[in-house]
Formats: C-alpha cells, sequence, structure tokens
C-alpha cells in the first residue's frame, strides 16, 4: 500500500504544470531531499513494471509525470491535430548551434549557419527556449545565449550533459578524408589549368589584331617647293641650278655702253 508521502508526491506532480525540484518537495512533504528522490524513483520503477501508459520521468532538474515513449504515435495523433506550427530549418539549427556552443552570442551564430540570425533568435526567445544569459567580456560586451529549463522539458531530459554527443552526427575521418581529396586539384589537373591560361593568354594578341581595321595607306606626300617648279629650294638647302646660273650671268655682264659713259 502507498504511503502517504508518495501519495502527495503523485498528487502534486499531477497538478504541476513543470517538472517540481526535488527540494520543493522536500519543503511541502517536510522531508530530506534525498528521500523525496528514493520515494520518486521507487514510482518510477513501480510505474515500469505494471507497465502503464505513463511514466515518472526526472526531467530539467525536477520530476514530472509524461506519457511513454511507445505511445508517441497516438500522442503525437492528439496534439498535432488541427495543428500547423511547427519550429522551421533554421530555428532548429539555431536551436541546436545554441544548445552545443551555450553561452554564444548572435554574431558566433551568424558565423556558424553563414546568415543572419536576428529574427530566429527572436522567434527562440519569445518561444521560451533560449534566454540572455551573460554579457561577453570582450570588446563591445556582445550578449550571449543559452538554452532555457522549458528546452530540457520539451526535449525530456533533465540536463545538458543528456543531449546526444556531436560525434554521433559527423561523419568519419574516412568520409571527411575522401570528402577533402575530392575537392583538392591534382598535379595533372593544375597543369592542365596553368596550360590552359597561358595558351589563352597567347591567344589575346591575335585576337586583338584580327578585331581592328587594317591602317590606311599613306597619302602621297605633296611635292616640296622648287622641285617641279623652277626658283624653289632644294632640299638640303642648296639652290636651284638655274638660280646659280642667271646669278652668274648677273655676275659676268659688262655694263651698257650708257654706263660706261656715267
Amino acid at each position: 500500500m502507498a504511503s502517504e508521502a508518495t501519495r502527495a508526491i503523485e498528487a502534486i506532480l499531477m497538478v504541476a504544470d513543470s517538472p517540481v525540484e526535488p527540494g520543493i518537495l522536500a519543503q511541502l512533504l517536510e522531508m530530506p531531499p534525498l528521500a523525496i528522490e528514493q520515494l520518486c524513483d521507487q514510482l518510477s520503477a513501480e510505474y515500469r513494471e505494471s507497465d502503464r501508459g505513463f511514466v515518472l520521468a526526472r526531467v530539467a532538474g525536477g520530476y514530472r509525470f509524461q506519457s511513454h515513449g511507445d505511445m508517441a504515435p497516438y500522442v503525437e495523433r492528439f496534439v498535432l491535430e488541427g495543428q500547423s506550427a511547427r519550429m522551421s530549418a533554421a530555428a532548429l539549427e539555431t536551436l541546436a548551434i545554441v544548445a552545443y556552443k551555450q553561452p554564444v552570442s548572435r554574431a558566433q551564430i551568424a558565423s556558424i549557419r553563414g546568415v543572419n540570425a536576428d529574427g530566429v533568435m527572436r522567434t527562440l526567445q519569445q518561444r521560451g527556449f533560449i534566454t540572455e544569459i551573460g554579457r561577453d567580456p570582450g570588446p563591445g560586451q556582445a550578449v550571449l545565449y543559452g538554452t532555457t529549463p522549458l528546452f530540457l522539458e520539451r526535449l525530456g531530459i533533465d540536463k545538458l550533459g543528456d543531449l546526444p554527443p556531436l560525434a554521433d552526427f559527423v561523419p568519419g575521418p574516412e568520409v571527411m578524408e575522401a570528402l577533402e581529396h575530392s575537392l583538392q586539384v591534382g598535379p595533372a589537373a593544375a597543369e592542365d589549368a596553368a596550360a590552359a591560361a597561358e595558351a589563352e593568354m597567347e591567344m589575346a594578341p591575335n585576337d586583338q589584331q584580327d578585331l581592328e581595321p587594317p591602317a590606311a595607306e599613306p597619302e602621297a606626300a605633296d611635292p616640296a617647293p622648287g622641285e617641279d617648279e623652277p626658283g624653289g629650294e632644294q632640299p638640303g638647302g642648296e639652290e636651284p641650278a638655274g638660280q646659280d646660273l642667271a646669278g652668274q650671268e648677273a655676275v659676268g655682264q659688262e655694263p651698257a655702253d650708257g654706263d660706261h659713259g656715267a
């Protein structure tokens, strides 16, 4: 037969809307916290042995009644009937980053995800899954975020240490090595790329010459003065031959008879 203490624990947990810590139960029942934990463990074992549809679980540092995991399909059908409000993939990614990296700032989350996370962070805060837990002592004193007890309660775990390890979701070393090898450029591919670049550079001037219009032929220069006309100067500063002969005749000409009389 159940004792009054166990019945009192069942009654309190039945009306509680959140996990009740052992310290609070100890104050209400005026018993040591260790005795409360022992009674709760006994109740939990009894429920498992009787194969009930609910269990007494320790969640977020306290105790609560919750449905058995085997009954999840029926519970989901009841809870999700007519409801479509679900968390987006971006919200789940951001919440996972906060859970595993806390305390973490918005800038760090944006750096990990590669996109701005301000809108998603506000949504998670409004739903009560994350909260401000401090400030970064570095420059700017950025706000640091962490998860809330409601987050642990919704996941059905007692503490953050109960989260599944990240190693379970990271590919093994052989897969990482294969991915890294596939992304690397081999020596042959590098040589081919260099040869193609060199050939492209060599073809560039030829293509430019083909695109340029043919150069116009130079027009015939006008004849220099004096080449075809008498009295013109020859190139090089030489005077025309006709001009020299005219000067020689002028020098060697004798004066007229009238000039002797003068």
